[in-house]
């Protein structure tokens, strides 16, 4: 068969790719779009698998990024259930696993990441799931359905997100996890401190510092033995052990990797390739705000990403500069906004005993690298500020909540 063309090819059926898709159309791109995904579904949002979509509060069509009719009536061709088993960079040239060839003007590969799985006896037992897909989510709901007694293992974001989800529905969860506090990893143990008391007070029990050792049933997961000697009842099991980004095809096609594992990209995001971009959780970029290469595994960099590729495609030639966003729900208790790669020092504003705070992340010279929030959603336009123009505001100040932020 005839190789088909397309002006531009958008590998990888996630956020980054849809919007780029949906950015070429508002930036005037009149040029043919194919986009290409593994998965069985249109891209869709992923953080709402562990909250409001596996809480059935919102449904399969209310999660996708675009409503359906939106490929149609954009003129952009979506390949489903189609992955690209190789890409010839310099010819322009991607091989799909038909066995089909498409030749491109230029390319977008946001190819994600995959679920980190763990090596531990009993782990192909039914009722063990990891959570990256609809299909994931669904079989985890479904086995919820039945199930008296949740464990989940790891203690960021995927285990406490769910927890909350499933506690929410009347099921009783417990953590185990390396880390002492949840969320140590990413927020500190004081800001981490506030969502483990968070989970115990809405009475999710959970062991800190432990660590999964074996898994044990009839065919079915039964219990869970820790490597401190814990054994846990289980009648499911959700593993949250992070992701590795997915970068095979990168790799297979010559583009430059970095020692981190991301495919190394310029500020603009575009590959060691001409005319090859790259966005999403597989993206190191020399970024012009933070002046250091970053790889953020966020939900919002592949949004923006994916526009400021699109940018460049039609020929802006802009540089990748937004500040890196994050958010996260555990149920209806609390609802997190976090802003900037950075960690450092803490410096608070408001109450975390009430539930209603800021923590800014300084560094040794005082300046703001990063922000979280829970309550306080308009603290972010100035961390977002002080993180762009590299400002170090007076921390007393700053932490003071009858100070206006602004001149600061």
């Amino acid at each position: 068969m005839a190789a088909r063309s397309f002006d531009y090819l958008l590998i990888g059926g996630g956020l980054a790719s849809a919007t780029c898709a949906a950015s070429l159309r508002d930036e005037g791109a009149d040029g043919s779009i194919l986009l290409v995904g593994r998965e069985p579904d249109p891209p869709y949002n992923r953080p709402s698998l562990s909250k409001h979509y596996m809480t059935g509060d919102e449904s399969r069509d209310e999660v996708l990024v675009h409503p359906n009719e939106f490929w149609g009536e954009k003129d952009v061709e979506l390949m489903t259930r189609t992955s690209v088993t190789g890409l010839d960079a310099n010819e322009r040239v991607a091989q799909l696993q038909s066995g089909d060839e498409v030749r491109f003007g230029q390319a977008l590969i946001a190819t994600g990441s995959n679920v980190r799985r763990l090596r531990a006896a009993g782990g192909d037992l039914d009722g063990i799931h990891y959570l990256r897909t609809f299909g994931n989510c669904d079989a985890i709901r479904a086995d919820a359905e039945r199930a008296e007694n949740v464990v989940l293992i790891g203690g960021s974001f995927i285990a406490t997100e769910v927890a909350a989800s499933l506690t929410s529905m009347g099921k009783k969860c417990t953590i185990v996890m390396l880390e002492d506090v949840t969320l140590e990893a990413p927020f500190g143990q004081e800001v981490g401190g506030f969502f483990h008391r968070l989970l115990e007070d809405h009475g999710v029990t959970i062991h800190g510092g432990d660590q999964l050792d074996r898994l044990e049933g009839d065919g079915r997961v039964r219990k869970v033995v820790t490597g401190s000697g814990r054994e846990l009842d289980a009648d499911l099991v959700v593993i949250g052990a992070g992701v590795t980004p997915d970068v095979t095809l990168a790799r297979a096609a010559g583009l430059d990797l970095t020692d981190s594992g991301g495919v190394k990209v310029s500020a603009r995001l575009q590959a060691s390739c001409p005319d090859v971009y790259a966005a999403g959780d597989i993206a190191e970029y020399d970024s012009a705000v933070h002046g250091r290469s970053l790889r953020v595994e966020h939900w919002d960099v592949a949004f923006n990403q994916g526009k400021t590729v699109a940018l460049n495609m039609v020929g802006r030639n802009v540089n990748h500069e937004e500040i890196p966003y994050f958010f996260s729900d555990l149920a209806d208790w609390s609802a997190m906004e976090y802003v900037g790669p950075g960690k450092g020092r803490v410096v608070v504003r408001g109450s975390m005993d009430g539930g209603d705070f800021t923590a800014f992340y300084l560094g040794d010279d005082g300046v703001v690298t990063a922000a979280l929030t829970v309550g306080r959603s308009d603290d972010l336009e100035a961390a977002r500020r002080f993180i762009r123009e590299k400002s170090a505001p007076d921390e007393a100040a700053l932490a003071d909540t009858s100070t206006d932020l602004a001149p600061l």
